[in-house]
């Protein structure tokens, strides 16, 4: 994210964040980076770490190598502000959890975008994974909505 282009800057009430455009996003608040033809890296967006607050534990549940169905529970992440299950955005195969993580947790939060990667899976996403102009989009309804709930 060298350039301005790199990604999209999103606004919205309080919360704001940059997207990278090179990016998939799931409604489920998740990114995938694809780091060569076929892997792809899968973590939580900055919203989603913003609803879980703090990362403080978390466990991967299946094994590298094993086929996933999309939507497929693969493990948890646990925040100081909820437990969430961690599901498969897409068909594929489970190549392994982020070693980095093992030892250094925080990298989730200080990392987000990039050292904070959460698994990799090996696929192709559908086109229920948007583009990052599509994911603002879902960020503002999704935000919108929930300002009205407070309202």
């Amino acid at each position: 994210m060298t350039s301005d282009n790199a990604s999209l800057p999103f606004e919205r009430a309080r919360f704001r964040t940059r997207l990278p455009r090179e990016y998939r996003y799931t409604a489920g608040h998740l990114w995938l980076a694809e780091v060569e033809s076929g892997l792809w890296r899968v973590g939580l967006t900055r919203f989603a770490l913003r609803m879980l607050g703090d990362a403080v534990d978390m466990e991967l549940q299946a094994d590298e190598g094993a086929a996933v169905e999309k939507g497929q529970v693969v493990g948890w992440v646990e925040g100081f502000k909820a437990v969430s299950d961690l599901f498969a955005p897409m068909a594929g195969h489970f190549v392994g959890g982020n070693p980095e993580l093992e030892t250094s947790l925080d990298l989730v939060e200080r990392s987000a975008q990039e050292r904070g990667w959460l698994y990799a899976l090996r696929g192709e996403p559908d086109e229920d994974c948007v583009d990052a102009q599509g994911y603002a989009r879902l960020l503002a309804a999704t935000i919108d909505r929930y300002l009205e709930s407070e309202g």
